[in-house]
């Protein structure tokens, strides 16, 4: 009787988000999420050091990964579609302790990309209008010069989408339809034209797509950014509260979205591949070497149509993001393991703003401290989705082992045995893989909020018995 009137009670102070999602929207948001500023720059100043073919089948290689980890999450979110997504579904198997490792460090990949990608909106600046935003010098960390332009320009887009969220999802969600649609459009029509024009240097891209060059140790570099390459599908999971269609058909939504961003990422890296060669770039020839090989290829109308590919790409990113993380928070404040204060909901919006201003606020931070540190925290968000990804696939296994579902079972253990081998790459020094030094030491200093934050509010947490932690957490 007591636990019937306690979730009696919890039902009606249990705050709770509005079914305002449709697919397009959850689509767009996954692709905007996986195509952020990366996609741009990568091909010049990542792949083309481990060669073209190796990055193909590196990125296929981990588009498949991914998908196998996506099983796991549509089995789980057909039957829990609740905001927190990994974070719920890693509390119903493993418990709260396990729930909130999963939760912290997941908000750590998820809000280290939204600054990220304001900070990136300087590139565009720099490449198409040079020397326009680059006034007021302020100061330079680690080799990156800071401008009051540019920082201007990153905190007054921070606040906007903001400002945007928690005005309510629909209207973020316009944002994001149209944005991406731009962004796809523009990048399948460079796609074509390249292939059927055929406008290229032949002996830069034969000697770059040379079969001799395949190199197991390039590939394995490749496939171990894949959590990050690829962050963004589950963000669908954190919204499940916010859908307005049955939960299991998401599942297609996160695959189609992980095959459009591996075919957005080869075709960029591949135009790039046709004009550059990497003794080219070590030269220093390019500060942008996608946007100058586009240029080459298709004119100035070419870099234009880039110059909107890239900002909508970033744009949708930072929306994207935003509404994931602040998602995730929401739903830990919910279970009590956060301060009350994350679980606040605008009264016209019903949108988490308290969580969102949270995001805000820390990604305010960054752009202060340059594009080259945040490049040191934003390693740590692979290691945040590997994670994840762990957890979620063994905990997909273990509820598919109590209902006999083979299948999953399959899918579950190697998605987490993917998991754990993506966070060894990473946090191992024998591995030419594993984070950078500065990388550690920001994933350290993470890991000591997390525990004081446990420590500050771990006791209600720990109190609470299993069928009121599952009222908070899995809307029960």
């Amino acid at each position: 009787m007591i636990i019937i009137l306690y979730t009696y009670h919890t039902k009606i102070m249990k705050k709770e988000l509005e079914k305002n999602l449709g697919k397009l929207d959850v689509l767009v948001l996954a692709i905007g999420s996986i195509i952020g500023w990366g996609a741009f720059v990568l091909p010049g100043n990542t792949f083309i050091n481990y060669g073209v073919i190796n990055t193909f089948i590196g990125l296929f290689l981990g588009a498949m990964i991914m998908i196998t980890i996506e099983k796991n999450y549509g089995f789980l979110l057909s039957k829990d579609a609740v905001a927190g997504g990994e974070y719920a579904f890693t509390f119903k198997s493993f418990g709260r302790k396990h729930a909130f490792v999963c939760g912290w460090f997941l908000s750590l990949a998820y809000i280290s990309i939204v600054p990220l990608n304001a900070t990136a909106l300087a590139l565009i600046a720099r490449s198409m209008f040079p020397g326009f935003l680059e006034k007021g010098y302020l100061y330079s960390l680690a080799g990156y010069k800071i401008f009051t332009g540019e920082l201007l320009l990153a905190i007054l887009v921070l606040i906007i989408f903001a400002h945007l969220n928690i005005k309510g999802v629909k209207m973020a969600s316009l944002f994001q339809s149209i944005m991406i649609l731009f962004l796809v459009g523009i990048i399948f029509f460079m796609g074509s034209f390249f292939i059927f024009s055929q406008n290229f240097n032949e002996e830069i891209f034969y000697r770059n797509f040379d079969l001799g060059l395949i190199n197991y140790k390039n590939i394995l570099k490749i496939l171990v950014i894949a959590p990050w390459v690829y962050i963004g599908f589950d963000c669908i999971p954190q919204v499940a509260e916010e859908f307005n269609f049955p939960a299991k058909k998401a599942s297609r939504l996160a695959v189609i979205s992980i095959l459009i961003g591996c075919l957005i990422y080869n075709i960029l890296n591949i135009i790039t591949a046709s004009v550059f060669t990497k003794k080219m770039l070590d030269k220093g020839i390019t500060n942008w070497a996608t946007g100058d090989a586009i240029e080459i290829l298709f004119g100035k109308i070419g870099i234009y149509m880039l110059g909107i590919a890239l900002l909508m790409s970033i744009i949708a990113g930072i929306n994207g993001f935003y509404i994931s993380a602040s998602r995730l928070l929401f739903s830990m404040g919910r279970a009590k393991i956060l301060p009350n204060w994350f679980m606040g909901i605008d009264k016209d919006s019903k949108m988490p703003h308290n969580a969102i201003i949270f995001v805000m606020v820390l990604s305010l931070i960054a752009p202060f401290m340059g594009r080259r540190v945040l490049k040191w925290i934003v390693e740590m968000s692979s290691f945040g989705a590997a994670i994840s990804y762990a957890y979620t696939s063994f905990s997909a296994y273990k509820q598919a082992k109590i209902e006999g579902n083979k299948v999953i079972q399959g899918f579950g253990m190697m998605g987490g045995s993917f998991g754990i081998i993506f966070t060894l790459l990473l946090i191992c020094p024998i591995f030419e893989t594993s984070l950078s030094f500065p990388a550690f030491i920001f994933l350290a200093i993470w890991a000591i909020v997390g525990f004081s934050f446990y420590t500050l509010y771990g006791k209600e947490y720990d109190e609470m018995s299993k069928v009121e932690l599952e009222s908070l957490i899995l809307n029960r």
